[in-house]
Formats: structure tokens, sequence, C-alpha cells
């Protein structure tokens, strides 16, 4: 038989454990997410220092950055409901404010998903013309489930023959610029949509590595197209890492392209010699 002073022992025990759990029940949690594109890890802590300074001990962050997107996790725990909530919509208008033009996503999806609500809520269609990301762009795309709504297909024209025979690129053009040059891929894109009879297209064409590099276009060199309607924009962009770093890399910029022709925010970029 338990002597009285076990008895008070384990009810003080119970008492203790019911208010710690009282406590947690009264804790209110809280998420926000940013998705933004275009910094490296590096480029991004000198950005985020001043933000992650001001922040409250109950707010903590969580930053993910991957072949150039990065995922920025807000979690609050406190027992003030709406001075919580106040809070973290506050952070993250922040944020918005210090990534206004590279913000993908107020939510936690991937740079896929988001191209892939943008199609749908217009009743858009793409297509693809892969040359050095190798039919990654459409992996991705696919993987979203729904994706046959909009997605029509890729061609991976990783040969000049298929870029000219298949795309209709003018085997002139590849001469005279080279596979890895703004007229290619912008024939590359327009191609596709015409071949597919696609609303939009994503084409790329590039040195991904590790060997193929030239003083002048560099492994990582890669020229990338998107097309909406009769718009057709390109960028030559420059990624650093191994040969799957420049792909993924790649394959985020091509869609990212097209999210912000989409949203009519696209900043046309400086032209860019690459001869």
């Amino acid at each position: 038989m338990k002597n009285q002073g076990d008895m008070k022992e384990k009810a003080t025990d119970i008492q203790a454990a019911a208010q710690t759990t009282n406590a947690a029940a009264e804790e209110h949690k809280e998420k926000r997410h940013v998705v933004i594109y275009g910094y490296t890890k590096e480029e991004l802590a000198n950005v985020m220092k001043h933000f992650e300074d001001q922040l409250p001990e109950y707010v903590k962050i969580n930053i993910d950055t991957n072949n150039r997107v990065t995922r920025i996790t807000l979690t609050g725990i406190n027992s003030g409901v709406e001075m919580l909530r106040f809070k973290m919509n506050k952070y993250q208008q922040q944020l918005n404010a210090i990534f206004s033009e590279e913000v993908v996503a107020f939510e936690d999806k991937t740079v896929a998903e988001v191209l892939g609500e943008l199609l749908q809520e217009r009743e858009l269609t793409v297509s693809c013309a892969e040359s050095c990301t190798g039919g990654n762009i459409a992996h991705r795309i696919v993987q979203v489930a729904g994706s046959s709504a909009y997605f029509l297909g890729s061609v991976v024209s990783y040969s000049n023959d298929v870029k000219a025979e298949v795309l209709g690129v003018e085997r002139s053009d590849i001469s005279s610029y080279g596979a890895v040059s703004r007229q290619v891929a912008e024939a590359m894109a327009r191609g596709a949509a015409r071949l597919m009879r696609s609303d939009c297209a994503i084409a790329t064409t590039g040195i991904a590595g590790p060997d193929g590099g030239t003083r002048y276009k560099p492994v990582g060199t890669v020229w990338l197209a998107v097309k909406y309607g009769h718009t057709v924009v390109s960028e030559c962009v420059r990624f650093e890492g191994g040969r799957n770093e420049v792909i993924e890399s790649a394959t985020n910029h091509g869609m990212v392209m097209l999210i912000n022709l989409l949203r009519n925010t696209y900043v046309m970029q400086e032209d860019l010699n690459d001869e």
C-alpha cells in the first residue's frame, strides 16, 4: 500500500502535467510563407540579416535556398491569437517589400505549381523546347497533379538537326550565331508553340558542362526564351555550379520567366553581348 507522501507526489505531478497541457493549449501557432527567386545563399544572407535581427523570440525563421529558389517560412507561437496574426502578417508584408520583384508565391508551393495555377486560371496551354535541360522542365511541370489540363508536350531538341527539322530553327541562324544564342532560343520557343499549338512555350539552349564551354560562352551559359501569345522574350544567364545545378537552375529560371510574363511583371533583360 502506497504511503501518503507518494500519493501527494503523484497528485502534484498530475497537476503540473495538466497545467503544462493547458498552457500548451492556450498557445497558438501561425505560419507564413514567401517563395522568392533569383538569390544565392550568400546574397540572401546579407539581405536578410536586418530582417532576422528584428524578429521576436516567439517567431522562428527557416530559409531554404535551392537552385535560386528560396522558401522562407515564418513560424510564430504565442498565446495572443490576434496579436500573433497581426505580427505575422506584418513580417510577411515586410518580406514582400524587400523582395517585391522576386516574389513567386505567398504559399508553400513549387515554381511549377504556381505556373500551373496561372495557366489554369487563364485557360492557357504550354509546351517546351529543351536542349540543355533535356526535358527537365517538362518533368517538373508534369509532377503537378492536373497538369494535363494545360501541358501539351515537349521536344528535347538536343541536336541541331532536331532543332532545324522538328522545330523549324533556321540552319543559317545556327551557323551564324551558334546553337546557344538568342536567335536559336527564340526560334525554338516559336517552333514548339507552332508545332503543338500551345498558347505559351519555354525554350532552353545552353552549356550545362562540365565540358563544351568557350571563352565567350563558358560552362553554365544558357539562353532561355518564353512565348505568350505574340510576345517572345529571351535572356542569357550564366549559372554557377555543376551540371545538375545548371540544369535545375535553368529549369526554374524558364518557368519564372513565364510566370512573370503571365503576371505582366516581366522586366526585359539588358542587352548582353555573348558573342
